[in-house]
């Protein structure tokens, strides 16, 4: 506003022939309150923008993987974690910088236009009437754009997540990718991907260009007509020379307010497709989370005809077993027959389709999610690591744990010594996944944190299947004292790991078809003397 005084106070000496400076240093004085004003507002509004911007995502970044916490593991098999990770970067990103900025757009070109609209009512009514139309005629215009980018908003969204996904795989594959010579071959998913990203941008823009050639012709001939208004006005003795030159250049200024306000309409629909892509992770099955807070007194593990499926495919079929407290069991079975299934049900990674799996006597979904983890830990074949000190990573299970007690667990689980070697010891930053430790320290670090955490139900996936033969002693060693005075359900094919159980389930086709101890199951023709005699034949092979 104190530039449109300024620009006024200048026609008006130049029209009226004015003598002195005091009209120029008045005007001076007018632009100098509008350029160190708009500094202050600009700053002001560009920190609070940028403030609610970055708190928006991040709120959104930790409902998100607050909700992941409780969504059953098999979403992750259906529903690619690159989704939920395009969602993560690219659309709570895009929402980051996009939302503040189209909010500043609307709302400080809705007020300036206001304003200015109501100047020229309250100045001149006919010009003021013409600015008026203008703006409708412009805003109808807005209007069908915005029903017309509906329809596409959500493609462009999903478009950006695919490539995301896309990338993604490539980039972990890339090692697959590379040994079978596929290089520009085995691309197709992530060229498939860019040409959707690239087919949805187009998209948009052959959407969006006419209607925005319609807005811009609707702003020029409302501005010429303004003009020609002023002039006529002028002719006819209705302005003076001074206002129909004001009325010119406020054609121009009121219509640049009013494209502001138009941008930040056309970009809302992306950014709300933005935050319902966003509002979609919130349909994410969750496990019930009714339960109470429950730490029962013994530790037997109890399957009740358990029947379980996977995408209509029956995994587990009526298992009844009882898994008794401080007691070691072991599964054994062919590849598929439901051994990790068999040890997610009692971790409540998945619920049951019918029966019951019960802890202590209480019905896992009795339990809250937390209570229920403080009963287990789990041991995987894969060891997963962060991108952090090997100290914090042994105290992930239990973060008020002492360095004293982090070493004693890292000595227990034999891995005390190749830490201690490494240049700053426990403080020793490893890579995302571990990626610079072996596979038998990744495992032992994985043991130690278990032993940290001090649950009484150990739940081991084939921890020793990936491990090399020089590690494979220190390993055992660590995972006996891991188990010791512990209920624990294991999956293993070490013969020596698997005789020494108090008993062994043999599942084939998601049915326990053998049960009992080595002794009597090595008597019985069956899945497990085979088994066994395999084991025996391969431990005399020679090179």
């Amino acid at each position: 506003m104190f530039q449109v005084g300024a620009i006024y106070l200048v026609i008006r000496a130049l029209t009226e022939g004015a003598q002195g400076g005091r009209t120029a240093w008045l005007a001076l004085l007018f632009e100098l309150i509008s350029i160190f004003g708009g500094a202050v507002t600009a700053s002001f509004s560009k920190m609070h923008q940028t403030h609610a911007g970055y708190f928006m995502a991040a709120d959104r970044r930790i409902a998100i993987a607050d909700r992941m916490k409780s969504v059953p593991m098999g979403f992750f098999s259906a529903n690619s974690l690159g989704q939920v990770s395009g969602v993560c970067t690219t659309v709570v990103g895009s929402i980051e910088s996009m939302v503040p900025m189209v909010l500043v757009n609307i709302l400080s070109g809705l007020i300036t236009t206001a304003v200015f609209t109501l100047l020229l009512l309250l100045w001149n009514w006919r010009i003021g009437l013409i600015a008026l139309a203008g703006i409708a005629v412009y805003l109808l215009v807005i209007s069908a754009m915005e029903k017309k980018s509906a329809a596409i908003a959500q493609d462009s969204q999903k478009s950006q997540t695919a490539l995301t996904e896309a990338v993604l795989e490539t980039v972990q594959g890339m090692s697959v990718v590379k040994s079978f010579n596929l290089t520009g071959k085995g691309d197709k998913k992530l060229q498939d991907a860019l040409e959707y990203h690239r087919r949805s941008n187009l998209q948009v823009e052959h959407v969006m260009t006419p209607y925005t050639a319609v807005q811009e012709a609707v702003l020029q001939i409302a501005s010429v007509a303004m003009m020609a208004a002023a002039v006529a006005l002028w002719i006819g003795g209705s302005l003076t020379l001074p206002d129909a030159l004001m009325a010119v250049v406020v054609s121009f200024l009121v219509f640049s307010q009013v494209k502001l306000f138009g941008m930040g309409v056309s970009m809302l629909r992306l950014a709300g497709a933005a935050i319902d892509r966003t509002v979609e992770t919130e349909q994410m099955p969750r496990l019930d989370e009714k339960g109470k807070a429950v730490s029962p007194q013994r530790h037997d593990i109890v399957l009740d005809h358990v029947n379980f499926s996977y995408e209509a495919k029956p995994i587990l079929r009526d298992v009844s077993v009882t898994l008794p407290d401080k007691t070691t069991t072991a599964i054994v079975g062919p590849s598929g027959s439901g051994k990790t299934t068999f040890c997610n049900l009692v971790a409540r990674f998945w619920d049951v389709d019918s029966g019951s799996v019960r802890i202590g006597g209480t019905d896992v979904r009795d339990y809250t999610l937390a209570s229920l983890m403080d009963q287990i830990s789990m041991v995987f074949q894969n060891v997963y690591l962060f991108a952090d000190t090997i100290e914090n990573n042994i105290k992930f299970g239990c973060p008020e744990a002492t360095h004293a007690q982090v070493v004693e667990a890292a000595k227990k689980a034999c891995c005390d010594d190749f830490i201690s070697a490494l240049p700053e010891g426990y403080d020793t930053v490893i890579g995302e996944g571990g990626a610079s430790l072996s596979g038998g320290e990744k495992q032992r670090i994985s043991i130690a944190r278990a032993m940290l955490k001090d649950a009484p139900i150990i739940i081991l996936d084939e921890a020793t299947a990936n491990v090399d033969p020089e590690n494979e002693d220190r390993l055992q060693t660590a995972i006996e004292a891991l188990t010791h005075e512990k209920t624990v359900l294991m999956i293993a094919h070490q013969l020596k790991t698997v005789r020494g159980a108090d008993q062994i389930l043999v599942l084939d086709g998601g049915r326990i078809v053998q049960q009992g101890r080595h002794e009597e199951l090595i008597a019985q023709s069956g899945i497990y003397a085979d088994f066994v005699g395999g084991r025996k034949e391969t431990a005399g092979w020679k090179l």
